[in-house]
């Protein structure tokens, strides 16, 4: 029996979603399944550009069903922005390869700022562009500055004519290559400070943009351009100034979700040919899973893959219910691209761990996986980045809750309309949340969730009684030693939100909690090595430390799943 957590093309049904979104779902499962393993192993190892899954997704309106928000859809009802059908796609592109999930992301970047628009020629050239199959791009980032777009050198000189001549390069940008509509961000040279910015969108095909070169060694196009003299119309400007700032932030807002779901999927296919290959494996006589560390390696991986997913499908329900006076997903945002993802990172090297050398192999799927998982926590800004932000709501979210009503499960049909109008990028301080003792409450009784709630509970005196000082609040490797405990909190709140609208086994969740405390321990460890870390801090430190409750007839319960995906799904050939 198929295991319900994981994504298995054999199984998969989404009936939770409506007529034309499981179509969709299914016909690109399909399509991947039809084209079998040694193809994408052979695109992938020689670095085909996509056109023929670009060929397949116009030819269905994928990107145009998934992409369009109904504002822009001109009635069509199957046309929207649903954050929670995104993140399917997400999934199946990752369980694929990264490559085909890439290709979507950046359209997704790249449409933020036309969706934000009140740009209507631009709204409408967009739609029409998604119904012709086209993809989409994200000028933001540049060589000399990376993501730092105070700095930008893209530069628009006024043409006398209400329009612009704008020069200047990208770097770092996908589909850089073949994009319908790039959306470049960029300054004015007549106007200084933040009122200069400027949103605008360029055709790939114009002959005053220069497509200079690939930047990676993959068909991930990730693409280096030059704009020479390229003439910016009234019609092609999405955003001024200020609002301009705030399309970009918003944007990434919308675009870094995806990385945790993409994450998901790749490690969910790596897990079918980890386990199986391990437990067909024969060494001394026995199966390389009769070995007690091998079991424990595969079981952290399937549990933390778990808590991945119960993360990331809570997280979706507050994207969808947030709105001017509910900016809880703003946190969890960070929170999908940073934590997620460093997690994948984690499940790929245990699982590693065990089948050793079958991970170099060029038949496999498991090393692309391997090397495609490591770019995710980097992408959208890296691990660092995201702590930094994620510690803004430290305060507000441990010790100043707020009430908010319940946020139910969101897989209903409805288009995600607040994530185009997010308004200024600011006030991150100030947002309050929901009392997060309430999903520890819940599981009171399990375990290993009670040991975790005595480590947040010591958080929070850390934060009131050994916060980082002035001199420390600028020591950022100390700040994100305590950040990543912070992290561990979020994390394991959503999860037990989820499990407890979802009904997990106790057993699983039980386990999964088990490599939580031990995650916490480690953290708190780390702080305690800090440089400058205060006697009260290492000592708090130390003291946060906490073993997880041994329960062997769980584990080997926990096991018995693990070990039941043995042979459970295999690419067709």
């Amino acid at each position: 029996m198929a295991d319900q957590l994981l994504f298995n093309p054999r199984t998969y049904d989404p009936a939770h979603f409506d007529p034309e979104t499981r179509r969709l779902l299914r016909a690109t499962v399909d399509w991947f399944e039809d084209r079998g393993k040694r193809q994408l192993i052979e695109d992938y190892r020689s670095r085909t550009w996509l056109a023929d899954f670009l060929a397949f997704s116009a030819k269905e309106g994928l990107f145009a069903t998934f992409l369009t928000p109904a504002s822009a859809a001109d009635g069509q009802p199957d046309k929207r922005w649903d954050t929670a059908r995104i993140a399917a796609l997400n999934e199946i592109f990752g369980f694929y390869g990264l490559d085909y999930w890439y290709a979507w992301q950046v359209t997704i970047l790249g449409l933020g700022p036309v969706w934000q628009s009140d740009n209507a020629t631009a709204r409408a050239r967009a739609a029409e562009l998604l119904d012709q199959g086209e993809v989409f791009a994200f000028g933001l980032s540049e060589k000399a500055h990376g993501a730092d777009i105070y700095s930008t050198d893209m530069l628009l000189e006024p043409d006398g004519n209400g329009g612009f001549r704008a020069s200047g390069s990208k770097y770092y940008i996908g589909n850089g290559n073949a994009a319908g509509l790039v959306s470049v961000f960029g300054r004015r040279t007549d106007i200084e400070g933040p009122d200069g910015y400027v949103f605008f969108a360029a055709d790939s095909r114009h002959p005053a943009y220069q497509l200079v070169k690939n930047v990676v060694d993959s068909s991930k196009y990730v693409s280096e351009f030059r704009l020479e003299d390229y003439p910016v119309g009234q019609d092609d400007i999405l955003h001024t100034g200020r609002a301009a700032f705030d399309a970009a932030l918003n944007t990434v807002n919308v675009g870094k979700f995806n990385l945790c779901t993409g994450a998901i999927g790749i490690c969910e296919h790596a897990m079918y040919e980890a386990v199986t290959h391990a437990q067909n494996r024969i060494l001394y006589g026995r199966p390389v899973t009769a070995f007690p560390h091998v079991r424990r390696e595969l079981t952290d991986a399937y549990v933390r893959l778990v808590g991945m997913k119960l993360f990331s499908d809570r997280a979706v329900d507050y994207f969808r219910s947030a709105g001017p006076d509910d900016r809880r997903y703003l946190l969890f945002n960070p929170m999908t691209k940073m934590k997620v993802t460093t997690e994948g990172e984690k499940v790929i090297d245990l699982m590693w761990d065990v089948i050793a050398a079958k991970g170099f192999e060029k038949d496999t799927y498991f090393a692309q996986a391997a090397t495609e998982i490591r770019g995710l926590p980097k992408l959208e800004g890296t691990v660092h980045v995201n702590l930094a932000l994620i510690l803004k709501f430290m305060g507000n979210h441990l010790l100043n809750p707020t009430d908010y009503e319940a946020v139910p499960t969101r897989l209903d049909a409805a288009d995600d309309a607040f994530l185009f109008r997010q308004g200024p990028a600011r006030g991150l301080g100030s947002i309050r949340f929901h009392d997060w003792r309430a999903a520890f409450d819940a599981y009171a009784e399990t375990p290993n969730v009670a040991r975790l709630r005595e480590q947040a509970d010591a958080l929070c005196e850390f934060v009131t009684t050994a916060a980082p000082d002035e001199k420390q609040s600028r020591d950022l490797d100390l700040l994100l030693a305590v950040g990543q405990l912070f992290a561990l909190i979020v994390h394991a709140q959503l999860i037990l939100e989820q499990a407890h609208l979802t009904g997990l086994d106790a057993d699983v969740l039980d386990e999964l909690f088990a490599v939580l405390v031990r995650d916490f321990s480690a953290h708190a460890v780390e702080l305690h090595g800090k440089d400058s870390a205060t006697a009260e801090q290492q000592s708090w430190a130390l003291g946060a430390v906490r073993r997880p409750v041994v329960d062997d007839a769980r584990s080997k319960r926990v096991w018995e799943r693990v070990e039941a995906l043995s042979g459970a799904y295999e690419m067709a050939p």
